[in-house]
């Protein structure tokens, strides 16, 4: 075990990005520039290959150079955010010959053919002088530019842990070489057993493990985690994907805000989308029944709503669709929009709107043919049944879908007039969006959820929540209230249970207990019993919190 120091860490994550098909490369190989962060020659080659057809020039290639490596003046940050927007959007070059048409350049092919026209490369080792020489453990390139940056820590050492991993890479290195996290996507630290990841600019709370290579895996732990991670994360369709859809930098932001989807977020994102796209009205037999996702209290529901938005948004299948998102409470409608409303370049639409009225949004849809996202609640789909829209790339997006946005069936009730008739918000929200795709987002499904968004397409549990860290673990704190109870029954129960436990169980002991359950349900829903738990239970709690407020 002494063995297995940094250095045989860090061979065996070559190895495992080499059976990944990246070509490995040792740092100590490389002639560049003491200062240069790119890969130079490989972004040429890129460039030479997938622009040969439109015969970008010497000069043209040395322009795209020139336009990635410029220097702004911005902050590490902001120069962070500018130059991903160029690297994941694109850009349009001015042509040697001005008499051709501007070339876009898109310096990754996030198509589906760019796992095979990107150069992947990891490279260990690699001396990069800024106001001091640093030698990173290991950075990933893509056609050249350095999306990943690895640091490595033996969990052998006591004296060093991955913590130091992260200080090595948000402290020193972001202060010394601040040009290798111009073109970052997120950065890596390790021990072999511990693998997290997150952005440069994240605390390391904020740091995760990706658990799944697929969606339907168990999640792993410990050094099985390294190999779901390369695998998971770094099979070259998937770090891709992850580039182009799942780095959120806010519009603006006053701090250094900057989001890296994690595992569950990721893979939630691609089934839904999938299942839209299988069950949209736009396709001939569709139902509109998009999919519910079941996710835990803190699975970070809104933040997928935004990935899948985003990939919606920009899928050429959908042609700019549409997207109404509902929720079934005003602080849920206000948390969304403070969220999509500093979403709009990453989203790729400028209309993001909250809106105030079912006519407002009759008015905002009237005419439009594409694109908008629009937030409201549910309750302002109340009788009116006039309709807002037939149009079939309409997507809509619903929050906490077990509740008000599943009620579709009649209601009756009897009033001094009579009986009366009506069905809930969801029925007129259909009627009004006849040919719209709806799409579930629940920590609670229930068969109304599945009648009306169709079947859970993907689930994270609290379980898994808590193994991530993301929800903390519930204690319960054991509590008898002072009840009284027939004493005699409770006796002849655990008597029986005891029997069972020493001699096994059979048909007659079944239904014993039965009997037994029934009696117990008897004695545990008393009113004498009820009352009593409830005012021990307000009794402690008033106790509880008269001691928490006198520390």
């Amino acid at each position: 075990m002494s063995h297995f120091n940094e250095h045989a860490l860090e061979l065996s994550i070559m190895e495992l990005f080499q059976q990944e098909g990246y070509i490995y490369t040792c740092g100590e190989e490389i002639y560049k520039e003491a200062g240069e962060v790119l890969l130079r020659d490989d972004m040429r080659r890129y460039l030479c290959n997938r622009y040969r057809e439109d015969g970008i020039t010497s000069l043209e290639v040395e322009s795209v150079l020139a336009k990635l490596t410029a220097n702004t003046g911005l902050s590490l940050y902001d120069n962070n955010a500018q130059t991903y927007r160029l690297i994941t959007e694109g850009f349009s070059l001015k042509r040697e010959d001005v008499a051709l048409p501007d070339l876009f350049i898109e310096p990754i092919d996030f198509s589906e053919e760019g796992k095979e026209n990107n150069l992947f490369r990891i490279v260990n080792q690699l001396e990069i002088k800024g106001t001091e020489k640093r030698i990173p453990d290991g950075i990933v390139y893509v056609n050249g530019l350095p999306v990943v940056v690895l640091e490595f820590k033996s969990a052998v050492k006591e004296n060093t842990t991955i913590m130091d991993a992260y200080t090595q890479l948000t402290v020193r290195y972001r202060r010394d070489i601040p040009d290798l996290f111009k073109y970052n996507a997120f950065v890596v630290v390790s021990d072999g057993v511990n693998n997290k990841y997150g952005s440069l600019f994240s605390s390391y709370d904020f740091f995760y493990t990706w658990r799944k290579v697929e969606a339907d895996d168990k999640a792993t732990d410990g050094i099985n985690s390294l190999l779901t991670m390369v695998k998971g994360l770094f099979r070259k369709d998937r770090l891709l994907s992850v580039i182009k859809d799942f780095v959120f930098f806010p519009d603006s932001s006053k701090s250094e805000k900057k989001v890296v989807c994690r595992y569950p977020q990721f893979f939630a994102t691609h089934q839904l989308f999938e299942n839209i796209r299988l069950h949209s009205k736009l396709r001939e037999g569709g139902d509109g029944k998009g999919g519910t996702y079941f996710g835990a209290t803190g699975c970070g529901k809104s933040i997928t709503m935004l990935f899948l938005s985003r990939m919606l948004m920009r899928s050429r299948e959908f042609a700019s669709p549409t997207i109404v998102l509902i929720t079934d409470r005003t602080d849920l409608d206000d948390q969304l929009s403070k969220l999509f409303g500093t979403a709009k370049n990453f989203i790729g639409d400028e209309c993001v709107i909250e809106v105030e009225s079912r006519d407002k949004l009759r008015e905002h849809l009237a005419g439009r043919t594409s694109g908008g996202v629009f937030l409201t609640t549910i309750h302002k789909f109340t009788e009116d049944t006039r309709l807002l829209s037939r149009r079939a790339n309409i997507i809509c997006i619903s929050d906490e879908a077990h509740r008000s946005q599943t009620n579709l069936s009649m209601q009756v009730k009897q009033t001094e007039k009579g009986v009366r008739r009506n069905y809930g918000f969801a029925k007129y929200l259909h009627e009004s969006l006849p040919n719209a795709t709806y799409v579930g987002f629940t920590g609670t499904p229930i068969d109304a959820t599945i009648d009306v968004f169709g079947e859970v397409v993907d689930a994270y549990t609290m379980t898994e929540s808590v193994t991530d860290g993301i929800t903390r673990r519930i204690v319960y704190e054991g509590r008898a209230a002072k009840v009284l109870l027939d004493n005699r029954k409770l006796k002849e129960i655990e008597e029986y249970y005891k029997r069972c436990a020493e001699e096994g169980t059979n048909e007659y002991q079944i239904e014993e207990s039965k009997k037994a359950v029934t009696q117990m349900e008897r004695i545990l829903g008393d009113s004498d019993r009820l009352q009593a738990v409830a005012e021990d239970f307000v009794a402690h709690y008033e106790k509880r919190y008269d001691s928490l407020s006198s520390v």
